[in-house]
């Protein structure tokens, strides 16, 4: 009796907390069923979100960041980065697979790192991809991931502020709320 009367408070409590405090969760975009030939071209990054700083601070000494995304052979796909780091570019390829039964996208040399895309309309952008990495704990006793960070994309090298806004406030309600923005302050490499 005791534990069926907790189970209704729990539940009305959920669904008054989201009366006043609505967080928008992410639609995923499952990599076995989506279009993949959609999401090939240029991407812009825009910011990265995560809960812990260090997660994301790599993206810190970078002035801006685009990709593109090209699929070579069946079910792979090339992510080349380039990234303005001071007056330097850098270039970098990442080699993911798409396999059979997995809704992410499989990192060659780190298969235990989870790769999910979701939907840009979490940023309010239909013309925006976020990406999310995931790696588990490092020890069996740890609660937490040891790497878990959500980047926006944008098929524009301009985007509306409101865009990255959006995308931080929403991410702020999931307990993201270190972030980082590149300045944009130089030309891209690309």
């Amino acid at each position: 009796m005791l534990g069926e009367a907790l189970s209704y408070f729990l539940h009305f409590y959920t669904l008054v907390y989201h009366i006043f405090v609505p967080c928008v969760d992410p639609e995923q975009l499952l990599v076995k069923s989506v279009d993949q030939h959609q999401y090939l071209g240029k991407w812009f990054f825009k910011a990265a979100v995560s809960r812990r700083e260090a997660d994301i601070s790599k993206f810190k000494m970078f002035d801006n960041i685009a990709f593109t995304m090209e699929d070579t052979a069946d079910r792979t796909l090339v992510l080349t980065g380039y990234m303005r780091m001071g007056d330097d570019c850098i270039k970098h390829n990442w080699t993911y697979h798409i396999q059979p039964g997995r809704d992410d996208m499989v990192l060659e040399g780190r298969t235990y790192r989870r790769n999910l895309l979701w939907n840009g309309t979490w940023a309010n952008c239909q013309d925006c991809i976020i990406f999310q990495e995931v790696e588990p704990p490092l020890k069996e006793t740890d609660s937490e991931d040891s790497l878990n960070r959500f980047m926006l994309y944008a098929r524009q090298k301009d985007v509306d502020s409101e865009v990255v806004t959006t995308f931080l406030r929403n991410s702020a309600c999931h307990n993201m709320k270190e972030s980082v923005r590149l300045p944009h302050e130089k030309e891209f490499c690309i």
